[in-house]
């Protein structure tokens, strides 16, 4: 089973211009990464021809790092969250941008509001495109920056849908007097994210204005970023409920980047 896993890993016993055992660390991962969801030290050490005491050794520095989790109730060893958020991450600020573009670019246009694209990081939502509204009023781009996923429409989608479970600090920051500020009252929220398909968020993060997400999945169907619109309130919504045209545009513009993913 592992016959051309163990041949690429007996190279790791030799020492010349490398680091040994940052080779043994990538050699776990990789025996991880081809092999069953979940290995034991016996398997690993039989695997890679290397003593269980410094299997553990190495095991215990990339549990540490996040690269790998050990499973609390078999003992054995699997990829981990960390390691699993790096991997996707070219696709998620570079290959998702490129082909958004076109999308966010229709969006604005069809919705006549602002466009923004953001995928998660370190515990925010890192804003990846902005489209401005358009008309002749001055606006700031916002590429680069970063909001709060409790209190963004792009955030709640985001952790809604995160398959690693992206845990936020308590007490939840407050922005406005409507921000969700309860975690019970946020896990309601993202119950309806879920339900629905998309997030609302009503002046939740800046008094007056209002937005609506949706998700961007990629070809394993996971959710890599969120698109949205944000606007002025009398615009996007009446009547205390969001208009649901916009619903319809961001849903479309999200399904339409997805297509294109998976291609």
């Amino acid at each position: 089973m592992f016959g051309n896993i163990e041949r690429d890993c007996a190279k790791v016993t030799r020492v010349g211009d490398t680091i040994q055992s940052v080779e043994r660390a990538a050699a776990i991962l990789r025996l991880l990464a081809s092999g069953p969801r979940q290995l034991g030290v016996a398997e690993l050490a039989r695997a890679l021809g290397l003593p269980k005491g410094t299997l553990h050794g190495i095991l215990r520095t990339l549990v540490h790092v996040g690269f790998v989790e050990q499973d609390d109730g078999t003992g054995k060893y699997r990829l981990g969250a960390t390691l699993l958020h790096l991997g996707s991450s070219y696709l998620d600020v570079n290959e998702l941008r490129t082909r958004s573009l076109n999308w966010a670019d229709a969006l604005a246009g069809r919705s006549r509001e602002s466009a923004w694209i953001g995928t998660p990081h370190q515990g925010q939502v890192l804003v990846i495109h902005h489209v401005f509204r358009p008309d002749d009023s001055m606006q700031t781009l916002q590429v680069g920056t970063y909001l709060p996923l409790h209190a963004s429409a792009l955030g709640k989608v985001l952790l809604a849908y995160d398959p690693y479970g992206e845990s936020l600090d308590s007490p939840l920051q407050a922005y406005t007097p409507k921000t969700l500020t309860t975690h019970v009252d946020l896990e309601a929220e993202l119950d309806l994210v879920r339900a629905q398909g998309w997030a609302g968020e009503m002046e939740e993060l800046v008094e007056g204005e209002v937005a609506i997400a949706a998700p961007i999945k990629d070809p394993r169907g996971l959710v890599v970023g969120s698109i949205g619109v944000r606007g002025a309130v009398e615009r996007l919504a009446g009547d205390g409920g969001l208009h649901m045209q916009f619903v319809s545009y961001v849903r479309d513009a999200a399904r339409a980047i997805t297509r294109d993913l998976a291609r």
